[in-house]
């Protein structure tokens, strides 16, 4: 999933196009693609379930908050938000955050090799206003408080083992993480105005009990090297760690985190940007913004979680904007893979792929009531790329 040069794409009349050469701000353009369409074509009409899919792809409902999980006995938690997708030896797991305050936690979905639901259950509670978080490459989920000197929480998708507070990697506004197997390190976001992007290196690889939290130092430009810092207090308090630092890096509102081919990608949704890590280089640059998109509509608005699929493609949710998980491809092509309709109070959250990377699974934290009660976690499935 290499990416060398910025992202250059921009919409006219519904089009999607790539720009090569020095970072484009109104320069002349190439031809655009067809119009609307991406790897996957034109979305279609919205389906029984209000979602917009390609052709080949079908879509269907696997939980609602406040009800039942089809086929289980266990109820579905409110403001469904991050999450990650485990192999089982009977399937696999979805495991979805709950984005409320206090009461937040975690709960969990397990399939059959055949994809049908054969069971659901709490993995953590107790907790508040769990949003995004990660998996670690052992197989466990990290779930992040998005409160002021929130914790981490390092917990088991098959609800065997109790949950275990993570105190070292540090207090603040926690939104998502990503695990990097190589640097043997977990990158974490931060939601505030003026929030970092921070690393924590655990004493040992696997176990996150201890270890050191350190944050990114770079200029104020969009693109350039970059060091790491140790914070000082990880606690975070009477200091917040966003400001022990001289010189940390600070992005407009950190949410999504992802990690492959030693590059972390993460959003920033004050300002609409898709950022790149380049870990080989020591580097960062842009890899999405809209305000350089100057003709036509920007194409991915709301930028919040993402993920990124076997092919290389990035699927990135929109929180709010028109209820898409757009795609960009490894040659920065941008269009949208599906779109939610009659849900604007909503947002859409947690999307992971099934260990074979047949499915896609998501939420709609909201649903059409616009409020946290009526989260609606969908499936969708088709010939995605590899």
């Amino acid at each position: 999933m290499e990416r060398r040069t910025l992202l250059r794409a921009a919409v006219l009349g519904g089009s999607s196009a790539v720009f090569g050469g020095t970072l484009w701000r109104g320069a002349a353009y190439a031809a655009p693609a067809q119009p609307g369409t991406g790897p996957y074509g034109a979305l279609g009409a919205a389906d029984a379930n209000g979602v917009r899919l390609p052709s080949g792809f079908t879509s269907r409902v696997i939980a609602r908050s406040g009800q039942t999980v089809t086929g289980t006995s266990y109820t579905w938690h409110n403001a469904p938000d991050g999450g990650a997708c485990y192999a089982d030896s009977t399937g696999w797991i979805y495991v979805s955050n709950s984005e409320i305050n206090p009461s937040g936690g975690a709960s969990a979905v397990k399939f059959s090799s055949a994809g049908a639901v054969t069971g659901a259950y709490r993995i953590l509670s107790g907790t508040r206003q769990n949003c995004a978080g990660g998996r670690t490459p052992w197989n466990t989920w990290l779930s992040c408080e998005e409160v002021s000197l929130g914790y981490v929480y390092e917990t088991d998708p098959w609800g065997v083992n109790a949950a275990v507070r993570r105190d070292a990697m540090g207090r603040f506004k926690h939104e998502a993480a990503a695990a990097d197997p190589v640097r043997k390190a977990v990158y974490l976001t931060e939601d505030e105005t003026n929030g970092c992007l921070y690393r924590f290196v655990p004493t040992t690889w696997g176990n996150l009990s201890a270890g050191t939290l350190q944050v990114m130092v770079a200029g104020t430009a969009t693109s350039g090297s970059f060091t790491w810092a140790n914070v000082p207090d990880p606690d975070g308090s009477p200091t917040t760690t966003r400001t022990q630092v001289s010189g940390s890096k600070k992005f407009n509102g950190g949410e999504g985190c992802y990690y492959a081919d030693d590059t972390v990608w993460f959003t920033s949704k004050g300002d609409n940007r898709v950022w790149q890590l380049n870990l080989a280089s020591n580097t960062y640059e842009l890899a999405y913004d809209d305000s350089l998109v100057t003709s036509g509509t920007a194409p991915l608005t709301g930028v919040d979680n993402i993920t990124g699929s076997s092919s290389g493609d990035l699927f990135v949710a929109e929180d709010g904007g028109n209820m898409e998980i757009c795609v960009i491809t490894p040659n920065d092509v941008i269009a949208p893979f599906l779109r939610i309709d009659g849900q604007s109070g909503s947002e859409i959250t947690g999307p992971a792929f099934s260990p074979d990377g047949t499915r896609l699974y998501f939420s709609s934290q909201r649903g059409t009531s616009g409020s946290s009660s009526g989260g609606i976690t969908y499936e969708v499935r088709g010939p995605f790329r590899s």
